[in-house]
């Protein structure tokens, strides 16, 4: 029994919630739509559902021109305990996904599992952390499976692996780049180089302003601040920014919200991104990743002082630079 013969033998029911990690990203969005697309074959229904927002106006752009549907979970009424859920491109337990009240059966993974994620939560996990991009999961799927995929489908998973690897530069595997130039005589490469030219908006730039105003270089580690309430897409993508500078390896950059502070981590050299976020907010908050790229939210109480706040971010910096401390000595040994 293939990987995909274990998922449908495991959902009990004839509908299924898909959920995707808070502010899902084109990689999460795509994952979501090819799965519920391939599970039309079986006959079984399915809702895409999410918390937060879609932000980016290429992420909207990709959503729209596609067709996707999608739930925010703030507006299903119902969802009970018996209600079935897959979780993609993330893990029970991660500071990145919202708990629904519905039964998280299979989880359908590309990021390492940590303490706080336990595999045995579900019926059935395909966690590939070796992989660059979930969407390359799901196509396997259809490719193990000759099953025919469409061309809504091959844009969509493309353009999540292409998103999530920076165009098969970034954590990529001889599975993504195999995968890749399947979907490549299916997809609209078109729409994808619309997408991918149409990617910021003005009021960005000061995010970008914000983050090279407040940047602290320490040898090849940085941390810069995107200003206040900078959505989590953006960040990532100043985080991408920072690492083209010669002089840095490591660079942690956030954004404070109302109930906390947002961060995004990426690593070009030894220093394992995952590992260290994970490490680094252990206790205050939670995180982590690949080692290239990472992620974490170090949550806040309501009313903080900004005093209390500039203290935190002190204390995040102190933890990254000693977590990245320890990973270079463990490295080493």
């Amino acid at each position: 029994m293939n990987r995909f013969e274990e998922i449908v033998r495991n959902i009990k029911g004839d509908m299924v919630y898909i959920q995707t990690h808070n502010f899902p990203d084109p990689d999460a969005i795509a994952s979501a739509f090819g799965l519920s697309e391939l599970l039309k074959y079986y006959r079984i229904k399915s809702s895409i559902c999410y918390k937060g927002k879609i932000e980016r106006f290429s992420t909207n752009g990709f959503i729209n021109k596609l067709g996707i549907e999608l739930i925010d979970l703030d507006t299903i009424d119902g969802m009970s305990e018996n209600d079935e859920i897959i979780l993609v491109d993330s893990q029970k337990g991660n500071s990145n996904i919202v708990d629904a009240p519905g039964n998280e059966i299979i989880c359908i993974d590309h990021h390492p599992s940590f303490e706080n994620c336990n595999t045995n939560d579900y019926r059935y996990a395909d966690i590939r952390p070796e992989y660059g991009a979930c969407s390359t999961i799901i196509a396997q799927y259809y490719l193990e499976n000759n099953l025919k995929m469409d061309k809504r489908v091959a844009t969509a998973l493309i353009f999540g692996i292409k998103s999530d690897t920076m165009g098969l530069s970034r954590g990529v595997s001889q599975a993504d780049v195999d995968v890749y130039q399947e979907l490549f005589k299916i997809c609209d490469m078109e729409l994808i180089s619309s997408l991918e030219h149409c990617s910021l908006k003005f009021d960005d730039l000061k995010a970008y302003a914000n983050a090279i105003n407040s940047i602290k270089i320490y040898d090849n580690i940085s941390f810069a601040n995107t200003g206040y309430n900078c959505p989590e897409a953006l960040i990532a993508s100043i985080s991408d920014f920072m690492l083209d500078l010669v002089e840095i390896d490591f660079t942690v950059v956030y954004s404070i919200r109302d109930d906390g502070i947002k961060l995004s981590v990426r690593s070009i050299g030894e220093i394992n991104a995952g590992i260290v976020t994970n490490d680094a907010l252990s206790g205050i908050g939670g995180g982590g990743g690949h080692a290239e790229m990472a992620g974490g939210f170090v949550p806040l109480e309501t009313g903080v002082s900004h005093r209390e706040v500039s203290l935190m971010i002190d204390l995040i910096e102190e933890r990254f630079l000693g977590a990245i401390g320890n990973n270079c000595k463990e490295s080493a040994r």
